[in-house]
């Protein structure tokens, strides 16, 4: 356990040094109107909310930043530097981050979208990897710590497969699609953009969505630190009706949804339209039901799914121990639901 939290407490402490990423560091500063968010760069809403200004035209009195990540891991890693208030992030960093020895205070307070054919694994053309079973013995990529390396983990658990027996290795996207156009990695498990590109040269052997249905459902979280919430919990509604705008603006208007999404990615509108139809998003009324976020007093089943990752990562060795189940009902942010999202 002492390993376990001098090793966070270095991460943390490189962090804070590097500091290239525009974050300022430190707890939140309640006598200045500032809201730190960190992102990445996959096609959702929280693109759609940073390209429109949603959020800047519904605070304009705060100052608000936007600083990408690359993966839920070092997201949990700023977090635990208290140099974040908002972040996306996936349902497996989030499990792991609300358990020891990280017991980050932070809270679940929008579902992005459901992983559904935006994060797949992808064996390379020429390896002859034909199932989940046939990656024995070769290099597989994934980011450490997020929702790509959970799935990675279900599908070689339901294949049969140990981790001892095949090389996996901790890449981020852009990485892995380096290593990838380099020919150093036989698979990888990884989302979209990178995921477009491997698809060109390989085969896609399981996608989140057919873990889903198995029982293993990942998905992109907003989180917000609880902090934040205590402190400014009237900038909290106004981001979470940004992202149900953003939401609304996904069904009801894909032009415009693929336009935003192409900037932020750098991709054509088209592109950014198919990557966008590879994901599942809710609808804003959803996310106060009982099958996800809850209402006050009565938490959602979204607790259950973090526990249930929780149970699986420390099944895998990733965790120290698996919560309490309070812990994950406590850490879904209902305060105004539904009526903040009907708004």
């Amino acid at each position: 356990m002492r390993i376990k939290r001098l090793a966070v407490l270095a991460v943390t402490t490189a962090l804070l040094a590097a500091c290239g990423n525009g974050a300022a560091a430190g707890s939140p500063d309640t006598s200045q109107k500032t809201i730190r968010i960190a992102y990445q760069a996959f096609p959702s809403g929280d693109l759609i909310v940073k390209n429109q200004g949603l959020l800047e035209k519904a605070l304009p009195d705060y100052r608000i930043t936007w600083t990408k990540f690359d993966s839920g891991a070092s997201i949990n890693t700023a977090f635990v530097a208290g140099s974040v208030d908002i972040a996306a992030i996936g349902s497996s960093p989030v499990a792991r981050g609300l358990s020891a020895p990280l017991n980050i205070p932070y809270q679940v307070a929008f579902v992005l979208d459901v992983a559904g054919d935006n994060e797949a694994l992808v064996a390379r053309t020429g390896t002859n990897i034909a199932t989940v079973a046939d990656l024995r013995g070769h290099k597989v990529a994934t980011p450490f710590a997020s929702t790509a390396h959970y799935s990675l983990l279900a599908a070689l658990d339901r294949a049969g497969v140990k981790e001892s027996e095949l090389t996996i290795v901790d890449l981020e996207p852009q990485d892995i699609q380096a290593a990838w156009t380099r020919g150093d990695l036989d698979a990888a498990y990884t989302w979209l953009p990178s995921l477009d590109e491997l698809k060109k040269t390989g085969k896609v052997l399981v996608s989140s969505r057919e873990l889903a249905t198995a029982g293993k459902p990942t998905l992109d979280l907003g989180v917000v630190s609880t902090a934040f919430a205590t402190a400014h919990p009237d900038a909290v509604d106004a981001w979470r009706k940004a992202e149900a705008r953003a939401l609304d603006i996904i069904a009801g208007q894909p032009d415009a949804a693929a336009a935003a999404v192409a900037k932020e990615l750098n991709i054509s509108a088209a592109d950014a339209a198919h990557q966008l139809s590879q994901g599942v998003f809710l609808k804003p009324a959803d996310l106060s039901t009982p099958a996800w976020l809850g209402t006050e007093g009565k938490a959602g089943d979204l607790a259950g799914n973090l526990l249930a990752a929780a149970r699986f990562l420390k099944a895998q060795h990733k965790i120290d121990a698996v919560p309490d189940p309070a812990v994950f009902e406590r850490a879904l942010y209902t305060k105004g639901l539904p009526g903040v999202l009907a708004a």
